[in-house]
């Protein structure tokens, strides 16, 4: 029982159920157009509703499987899932969910529900800077290049030494990879990945980048196979979560029921921008998170102890200036798919519309 008082869901009235469905359709855009689960929007957002960080967690990795099943049958029939690759990094990815789930319920017990937010806030803010620079980095790379020249962009000269590697015993082929791989490269990747998905619930920021750059599969086939691990650890950590009472299924249902919409119209999108545009999309999205995410780090600091009480009107106000940020990167996500897939569409009708005239005049 002791573990149950613990653990508190949110309130949730018309308004609270319409700005889930609302965070769920703004995270379900980014996720459809940048290939991720979108869940770095949806964790901060769940968490500045209230929920504490292990409930959005839990809550999120309760949406997401369902959703990735989806992903993961669709973009199957386009060839583009390495199902061995995939399921191999998912086996691996099990364990770090196990050890992330005993992480987080240490800590819960420990430090009590603020304790999970400084936690997930910790764990968010390293992996947003690192991950959000290397895109914005990227990003600067690509635009400076021709459509030719991105074209040719091939292996990182990691990918070829891993990919040169043999070690007998441990090699299996990688589709995507077009080579074999030993899976002792793939096992402390498979693990961070699934750590990162019981953590924050975005296992996929690892494993995505990790797939393309450490063992060379190419972007789009990495994002389409990240989903069978998403499959794996989103069913794994909500299994383990679930134990402990921490999955608001009215949550992951509202998110659930907005991102379905959005991540029709974020894949859309994709289809009328650069490469380099999604990678600056989701440099400045992250970004905006990350900011936004240090406001709320001194009163969850100040609550467990680590720092000097805080006056409750400054707690107050660093709240608000958190939720603004935070809101500014959903509407800055919301904004950089929207826009281009209107401007896209309205270039796809010009288009259309001069080669019927074209026709006409013949």
């Amino acid at each position: 029982m002791e573990h149950m008082v613990l653990i508190n869901f949110i309130d949730i009235g018309l308004g609270g159920a319409i700005m889930l469905i609302l965070i769920g359709f703004v995270g379900g855009l980014v996720s459809g157009f940048i290939g991720s689960g979108g869940a770095f929007v949806l964790t901060p957002a769940m968490m500045a509703l209230g929920a504490p960080g292990m409930v959005a967690v839990a809550s999120n990795s309760c949406h997401k499987f369902p959703k990735a099943i989806v992903g993961v049958l669709k973009r199957h029939k386009y060839g583009q899932v390495d199902v061995k690759l995939g399921l191999v990094m998912a086996f691996f990815a099990e364990a770090g969910v196990l050890f992330g789930k005993h992480m987080m319920t240490s800590i819960r017990n420990s430090f009590g529900a603020v304790g999970t937010d400084l936690y997930v806030s910790a764990i968010f803010i390293l992996t947003m800077a690192v991950v959000g620079s290397f895109m914005f980095r990227d990003y600067r790379r690509l635009k400076n290049m021709s459509d030719e020249q991105q074209k040719e962009v091939g292996l990182t000269r990691l990918a070829k030494w891993v990919q040169s590697v043999r070690i007998p015993g441990t090699m299996f082929y990688s589709r995507g990879a077009q080579s074999e791989l030993s899976f002792l490269f793939v096992i402390p990747l498979g693990f961070a990945t699934g750590f990162l998905s019981s953590a924050i619930a975005v296992g996929g920021l690892i494993g995505v980048p990790a797939m393309i750059y450490i063992l060379g599969v190419p972007a789009i086939m990495a994002s389409a196979t990240e989903m069978v691990i998403a499959v794996a650890t989103g069913l794994g950590a909500t299994f383990l979560y679930g134990l402990e009472g921490a999955v608001d299924i009215r949550m992951a249902m509202l998110i659930l029921l907005g991102s379905l919409f959005g991540i029709q119209l974020g894949a859309i999108g994709t289809t009328y921008v650069k490469d380099y545009q999604i990678k600056f999309a989701m440099a400045v999205i992250m970004l905006t998170v990350l900011f936004s995410r240090f406001f709320y780090v001194p009163g969850y600091l100040s609550s467990v102890g680590m720092m000097a009480p805080l006056p409750a009107g400054t707690l107050q106000v660093l709240k608000w200036i958190g939720d603004g940020v935070l809101y500014l990167a959903l509407f800055i996500g919301a904004y950089t798919v929207l826009s281009a897939l209107i401007q896209g569409m309205k270039l796809h009708r010009e288009k259309r519309s001069l080669g019927i005239q074209e026709s006409a005049a013949d």
